[in-house]
């Protein structure tokens, strides 16, 4: 079952996911976190990635075998007490997700180029160099 609406889900995606529980959780809100558009820049791509509520900290990224690998970690502690110290609520989240994406084979850590502004973790991958296809040769015969 997906966490309460209170923690910023739609009402709806949980009267829908407790009806229909082996369905699967494929939800609008399972996509909150890590929407990501990719962009053409000309000589390189530019993958913006939508982490709402992620720290900095919380993010790593890691490039192994031509594939670069985004994860984000989020805990969420919501602790409220009433003026005695009653609890009134206390409800706790972590999680974490992670997404690859394929960027060849010849793109080394260092021409990756990341920032983190405002919830969006931006992605500068350079363009694999295409090589030149060689015509092929062929010998005369006579």
């Amino acid at each position: 079952m997906m966490m309460p609406s209170i923690f910023g889900n739609n009402f709806v995606d949980d009267v829908f996911d407790d009806m229909f529980p082996f369905a699967g959780n494929y939800t609008a809100a399972n996509y909150d976190l890590m929407k990501t558009d990719v962009k053409d820049a000309g000589d390189h791509y530019e993958l913006e990635m939508e982490m709402p509520g992620v720290e900095k900290e919380n993010i790593k990224a890691e490039l192994k075998d031509g594939y670069l690998t985004v994860t984000a970690q989020q805990n969420t502690n919501k602790d409220e007490k009433d003026k005695q110290g009653n609890y009134i609520r206390r409800e706790r989240y972590s999680g974490s997700c992670q997404r690859s994406f394929y960027v060849g084979e010849s793109v080394k850590q260092e021409d990756l180029k990341a920032a983190f502004n405002n919830g969006i973790l931006t992605v500068a991958v350079p363009k694999e160099v295409q090589k030149p296809v060689e015509e092929k040769q062929y010998i005369t015969i006579e």
